[in-house]
């Protein structure tokens, strides 16, 4: 039996706020929400509906009556179908004020907890070009819009090189204009799509599994150097080698010349292990004081003017004295160990990713600092009693865990640790106010600060600083 098509058009639906994953946020006139792709708040308009989740009607734009006073044109041409800048229609200054108010409300709604003080949002000096990474895929058949499938002209249906359209992981959005990088990479990427063209090279079919390209991986600094990483399906030095040897002579600006072989049936890059070509093996970087190498596989911040920024509110907001015993749980490549080293007595990180804490151990030599530790391994499995014992109670705790948060043995165990201060870097305030909900047993929170690190989106960076009440 064919499922019944639900689809329904509800009309002048006026929009009045930012929701789930950047979406716009109204009501029907039965005072049903619906979320909204690509409605700006302030927006009235006339939207079809695409399915109900969880008594919340998806729902798509149809006709727009009215525009907001905060919508402003797209400047990049793939707007519509690419997806990675969401928000390009919003204005950056309401973008700001959204992104504050996700982070206030996720306190207000789940913490349920009082801010002592709620800092103004950092946001961007560089709203364009200021990411240092990105990667790019590889398609057998790229995006192409329906409206001009309806007019009936002959499309050569050219393989891709770009970003997969959201909800088609078989079709990638063809991208000859990137705005999130320094236009370098637009360069690189037009010149490989052509070169890959002319010598007649497959590009991977995500449901075959096959086809030789599959992805382009690029780093830069601020210095203007670039690292290259091309990701090939099987290992054919005969195409290999004549690629990268055209590539190196025709950009010298590449410092970093890298490839890596993924027969796998996913994407998923950390299992596999690149193959240097030609240059340094490494970029270098610098956040204020502290020089960092990076490789292929490091974990760096992918906007670095805002994450010296961002470290620059961590250690205000940890106010070191230079006697304090400091831990850095989910240190990454040890960025904030090895920046707040020199204004403490000691400091010990951990991380799950092995490769993260060689990083780590490495930066720390560069660097010549000689008070910070690093350990790999699951926290909630390294940081115990024991652990505890060995380094001494913590003055500071700093913690910065994934999107998901941390584990709640991982809560219950600061809750045992009892550090005075504890700084809680997200990039998700509602899991970090789901953990600050149970912190707050013993926790009061001074304030908080967020900070935007990508512009466009509705992602939101939030630093929180959390004292130990006294009974």
């Amino acid at each position: 039996m064919a499922r019944r098509n639900r689809r329904k058009l509800i009309k002048n639906v006026r929009l009045t706020g930012i929701a789930d994953k950047g979406k716009a946020v109204g009501r029907d006139e039965e005072g049903m929400v619906i979320f909204v792709e690509d409605g700006v708040p302030g927006d009235l308009m006339d939207v079809m509906t695409l399915r109900k989740k969880k008594g919340v009607w998806q729902a798509r734009p149809e006709t727009l009556i009215e525009k907001s006073p905060d919508r402003t044109e797209p400047f990049c041409k793939h707007f519509t179908n690419c997806g990675g800048c969401k928000w390009q229609h919003l204005n950056y200054k309401s973008q700001l004020e959204h992104k504050h108010k996700v982070t206030t409300d996720a306190f207000e709604r789940i913490a349920k907890v009082e801010i002592g003080e709620v800092l103004p949002i950092r946001g961007c000096e560089k709203t364009r070009y200021y990411r240092n990474k990105m990667v790019f895929s590889f398609c057998s058949k790229q995006w192409v819009d329906q409206e001009i499938l309806d007019t009936g002209i002959d499309i050569d249906f050219k393989p891709g090189l770009g970003f997969y359209r959201s909800g088609a992981f078989d079709k990638v959005v063809d991208i000859k204009e990137c705005f999130l990088q320094d236009s370098f990479n637009d360069n690189i990427r037009n010149w490989l799509r052509e070169y890959a063209y002319a010598h007649e090279l497959s590009f991977h079919d995500p449901r075959k599994h096959e086809g030789m390209m599959r992805n382009l991986f690029l780093r830069c600094n601020r210095k203007g150097d670039w690292m290259v990483n091309i990701y090939f399906h099987i290992l054919d030095e005969k195409v290999i080698h004549p690629l990268m040897e055209e590539m190196k002579s025709t950009f010298p600006e590449i410092s970093s010349l890298w490839y890596t072989i993924n027969p796998k049936m996913n994407d998923s890059t950390h299992d596999l292990e690149p193959i240097h070509y030609a240059g340094e093996e490494f970029l270098l970087e610098s956040l204020d004081h502290v020089q960092f190498k990076i490789s292929p596989k490091s974990f760096f911040q992918t906007n670095t003017y805002q994450a010296e920024k961002l470290y620059q509110t961590i250690a205000t907001f940890a106010d070191l004295k230079g006697t304090e015993n400091v831990y850095d749980l989910y240190t990454g490549l040890g960025s904030i160990a090895l920046y707040l080293a020199n204004d403490c007595k000691q400091i010990v990180g951990i991380e799950e990713i092995e490769e993260a804490i060689l990083d780590a151990q490495t930066n720390r030599e560069l660097n010549d600092i000689s008070n910070a530790s690093f350990y790999a391994g699951d926290v909630k499995n390294i940081l115990t009693p024991a652990f505890a014992e060995r380094h001494g109670k913590p003055d500071l705790l700093i913690t910065d865990p994934p999107r998901a948060g941390m584990h709640e043995d991982v809560v219950r165990m600061l809750l045992t640790l009892e550090s005075p201060k504890v700084v809680y870097i997200s990039c998700n305030p509602s899991t970090q106010a789901r953990d600050i909900a149970i912190l707050k047993e013993k926790y009061e929170v001074l304030k908080i600060q967020p900070v935007d690190m990508f512009p466009h989106t509705h992602h939101i960076e939030n630093v929180a600083l959390l004292s130990l009440r006294h009974e």
